[in-house]
């Protein structure tokens, strides 16, 4: 499968945000239609990109405070460079693309029947899977920047201007994120039904790294990712809240870890995973677990005061053999006395190179039922138990910290989950912004270290460089949008707030 995966990989490099520029598509050469390119590269793309350093390593991952920064620690302290957002915002956009054209080309009578020869499936499958995967390129984008330009299939809302037919139009409205949620869910509820409908088929075949062509797996990933967002709206719109997850359980969603949505990564440049792209590639040790997260893993918070067999999995011992956190938040002269050697980096899972970067989990799925279920004690164990078999944790293992566990309720779901999390920064940002839990991490003026440094007793505490001292709700938008979109740019600010870190999203509030 990993080489498959290299071979697919390397047939769609290259491609970019303007499809057919890259791309002669002549209706007359079926071997001049590659939708089988297309998805192998928007997948990879897709996964970069929300797994990348600026969407994740360099900022959600700092902010729910599962890992610190080693050496240069300003994002940690809420500087986040505008680069970054251009980043996410034109990677997360070039994806987009790739899979409206997909949807373009299965729509096109010149082009239709070309592109399902060679057993790539169905062009209503074919078009419902680049439909979930644009839901979930969308859910990252609205959740980083809020109010964002958007594109739904077949739709002829005025609001929804992105990916056009028409190339000329750079300058879309931005949809409000009520929008984009509500459309995101409708969007996958109808893929959902198609993947359903045709669920003893294949669509992309091998070209479908993520679950190898099966229908009936994607559209457990389109019912489950509607409970994730179902969930978003639980205040905001209580009917849709119920509705799209009642509709979504009935309809049938992940059941097991084997029905996790998962990319795997290759071993061999250039396809390696990206934390070890971003550590190993590059020769940098930057990031290393928090304090906070690895005293939470060792049973030494209040919360959950369990050792947690995950700890193993989840970060490696530093040079004494032991495991030990960085503080987070450290200014970068404080952090200066500390080495990579002395706290714990990753674990060797993690930083694989062949690392399987999840998008969505059975254990998260389970967390969302429980919530649900005002708080299920049943399916709380159930996705405790997921997330440490995911991990490889040993059955005597699990069975030990599943009876020590404190009982369901808010907090103790919402923790586990959190912990759960780990890898899936942007979404344990997102929940944190939805929910406030974990309610431990770290704020404004907190004290995020105390002891001795360089034989003198020293006390360090939090100060962010920019914010208002809490957690940021957002990143800004990329500078460009104010050349080139400048009015709908506007728009968009005098809708959602101004353009700072501190503006709660709408669906946040």
């Amino acid at each position: 499968m990993k080489l498959i995966n290299i071979l697919f990989i390397l047939l769609g490099i290259g491609l970019t945000s303007c499809i057919d520029e890259d791309l002669n598509i002549d209706p007359n050469r079926p071997s001049s239609v590659p939708t089988t390119s297309l998805i192998s590269t928007a997948q990879k793309h897709l996964t970069d990109n929300v797994k990348s350093e600026e969407a994740s390593l360099r900022s959600s991952a700092l902010f729910v405070q599962q890992i610190s920064q080693v050496t240069y620690t300003s994002q940690s302290r809420y500087d986040i460079p505008f680069g970054y957002s251009a980043e996410i915002w034109s990677g997360l956009y070039t994806v987009l693309n790739n899979l409206q054209e997909i949807i373009n080309l299965n729509t096109d009578d010149a082009t239709k029947d070309l592109v399902t020869a060679d057993g790539a499936g169905r062009n209503v499958t074919q078009i419902a899977i680049s439909r979930v995967l644009k839901s979930y390129a969308y859910y990252a984008l609205t959740d980083i920047f809020g109010d964002v330009p958007y594109n739904s299939y077949g739709s002829d809302d005025t609001d929804f201007q992105a990916l056009q037919q028409n190339p000329d139009n750079i300058t879309p409205k931005y949809a409000s994120q009520e929008k984009i949620y509500e459309d995101i869910l409708n969007e996958l509820e109808q893929a959902g039904d198609t993947l359903l409908k045709y669920s003893g088929e294949k669509t992309f075949g091998v070209s479908d790294i993520i679950y190898g062509g099966d229908n009936a797996k994607w559209a457990k990933f389109a019912n489950s990712l509607r409970l994730r967002f179902a969930t978003r709206l639980k205040i905001k719109n209580s009917s849709i809240y119920q509705s799209h997850f009642a509709d979504a359980l009935q309809k049938g969603v992940f059941t097991s870890n084997a029905d996790n949505a998962v990319y795997g990564y290759a071993a061999a440049a250039p396809n390696e995973a990206p934390y070890y792209r971003a550590t190993v590639t590059a020769n940098r040790r930057d990031f290393a677990l928090s304090k906070p997260f690895i005293d939470l893993l060792k049973g030494e918070n209040p919360q959950i005061p369990i050792a947690d067999p995950r700890l193993s999995k989840y970060a490696s011992v530093n040079n004494l053999g032991v495991y030990e956190g960085l503080a987070y938040g450290l200014t970068e002269a404080q952090a200066g006395v500390f080495s990579s050697g002395d706290v714990s980096l990753p674990g060797t899972i993690y930083s694989a190179a062949d690392f399987g970067e999840v998008l969505l989990e059975y254990s998260e799925v389970e967390f969302l039922i429980s919530e649900y279920n005002n708080w299920s004690q049943a399916n709380y164990v159930n996705g405790v138990r997921a997330s440490l078999e995911k991990w490889g944790v040993s059955p005597a293992d699990i069975n030990a910290y599943v009876s020590q566990l404190p009982p369901a309720d808010e907090r103790s779901v919402l923790n586990q989950k959190y912990i759960a999390l780990f890898t899936q920064f942007l979404e344990a940002w997102s929940d944190y912004r939805r929910t406030g839990y974990p309610d431990f991490l770290i704020k404004k003026d907190d004290v995020i270290f105390s002891g001795v440094v360089e034989g003198q007793p020293v006390t360090y505490t939090f100060s962010p460089l920019f914010g208002d001292g809490s957690i940021p709700s957002r990143l800004y938008y990329p500078v460009k949008e104010q050349t080139v979109n400048l009015q709908n740019y506007q728009d968009a600010i005098q809708a959602q707030g101004n353009d700072l870190i501190e503006t709660k999203l709408w669906v946040f509030k």
